[in-house]
């Protein structure tokens, strides 16, 4: 059996186990040992150990846990609710009003984590309940925050940024400064289409509040002030380099006990609620990620990702039909793998072929990473669609389709950078002068 049929029967045996209810992580780890049982010469319990210990014993990962129960602070003490009261002012007058608070959450907060899956779990958790209750369409809330989720790895600073850097042998710096303007961007295209369906909808959006003076605008914000103190202390250390994102996310955590605690919010029942909360939530996305791992070894043991590079290779094509040609590929790619590993194991074959084709790598930094941020909420593993999933109870097949539309804008997105390049390269030209 060739390389491509061998990765298109794990991939069937991936949706029969998922369509058969198996837990996602389960899933994700008995298709890795399929793959390396039958198709490799390599010993499956080992590598899934090795899978297990590696994906997990990580110190970056320590700000996972330690962000989302920062959120579960949030959510469980009046501050989230104190939160959306100063926005609501602000808000009040744009189509949508209240929730474009996911996607700005969601552009501010990715900017701190750095992680899509700490962005989504912690914006969930504190924006979702809020909109519910005050009788937001809670499928477009869900379908938002699966996608500007993924802002977190393409705001700066971004792991994912560090990793793709290191294998095109590019400056760091220079890709995050190229991350900005196409956040940005993305920002405006999910806050336009939330404004567009709200006009369209205007029946499934809470009636708007009666008009507020200015004065009455700032006194209502003096409610975001700690939690806003608390963001920009965050983001100030983590930029200054005088914290990592780990420490800056154990800050987060402190610093959201302490402003709970002033508020007189912060109760040992809520305390231990949020702690149980956000143990269970960590939990659930480790175990996930280290399924996710063992499979990423089963693909770079089989040589998929390698195959179909080299098969986009071997035709010749243009410019353009090769970077159509790997939107394909990275799309097939994302059903499979996490994005760190959609990127190390194609960039030894893609990026001799782009700088081929003349395009500069710090664009197709951005390009790929958007791609990875479709694969974010791509089923079957949209990384997104389960930890909203297991959040919401509702089945990932539906949050996917609620995501759709926003899946568009990515899409949108990805054509604007690609016929004006210029959105991604002018920032770090302006900054660091053009790149020799």
């Amino acid at each position: 059996m060739d390389v491509l049929s061998i990765g298109a029967l794990l991939l069937l045996i991936m949706l029969l186990l998922l369509s058969g209810g198996v837990w996602i992580a389960m899933t994700l780890a008995i298709v890795g040992w399929v793959g390396q049982a039958f198709f490799t010469n390599t010993m499956p319990g080992k590598n899934l150990f090795s899978a297990f210990w590696e994906s997990n014993a990580s110190w970056e990962l320590a700000a996972l846990p330690l962000f989302i129960w920062m959120g579960e602070i949030l959510f469980r003490t009046k501050l989230s609710e104190e939160m959306f009261e100063g926005l609501r002012p602000w808000l009040n007058r744009i189509p949508g009003r209240l929730m474009h608070t996911t996607i700005l959450g969601c552009g501010v907060f990715g900017s701190v984590s750095g992680s899509s899956a700490a962005t989504c779990a912690t914006i969930a958790k504190v924006a979702l309940p809020e909109l519910v209750k005050r009788g937001y369409n809670e499928k477009l809330a869900i379908g938002s925050l699966a996608t500007a989720g993924t802002l977190g790895i393409l705001i700066p600073p971004s792991i994912t940024m560090v990793v793709y850097a290191v294998a095109a042998d590019a400056s760091i710096i220079r890709i995050f400064l190229a991350g900005f303007l196409p956040g940005a961007l993305l920002m405006l295209l999910f806050s336009g289409y939330i404004a567009w369906w709200s006009l369209r909808h205007p029946e499934q959006v809470p009636a708007a509040d009666p008009p507020t003076s200015f004065m009455e605008k700032i006194r209502l914000s003096g409610q975001l002030i700690p939690c806003t103190l608390l963001i920009v202390f965050i983001v100030w250390v983590l930029v200054a380099g005088w914290a990592t994102a780990t420490e800056c996310a154990a800050f987060g955590v402190l610093g959201s006990l302490v402003i709970a605690a002033w508020g007189r919010s912060l109760t040992f029942a809520n305390f231990w609620e949020g702690l149980m909360g956000a143990t269970r939530t960590s939990c659930m996305i480790m175990f996930i990620l280290a399924g996710a791992a063992f499979l990423t070894k089963t693909m770079a043991f089989t040589g998929v990702p390698r195959e179909l590079a080299e098969w986009v290779n071997a035709m010749n094509l243009s410019p353009y039909a090769l970077i159509g040609c790997l939107v394909v590929v990275y799309l097939i790619l994302g059903t499979a793998l996490d994005g760190i590993s959609m990127i190390v194991l194609t960039a030894a074959v893609v990026l001799p072929m782009i700088q081929k084709a003349g395009f500069d790598l710090i664009w197709f930094g951005i390009f790929i990473i958007l791609l990875v941020e479709i694969a974010e909420v791509t089923p079957p593993v949209g990384f997104n669609l389960f930890v909203l999933q297991n959040m919401t109870g509702k089945d990932s097949n539906l949050i996917a389709k609620a995501a759709l539309p926003f899946f568009g804008c990515l899409v949108v997105c990805i054509a604007l950078i690609t016929v004006f390049p210029q959105i991604v390269t002018i920032l770090p030209d302006l900054v660091m002068g053009k790149d020799k």
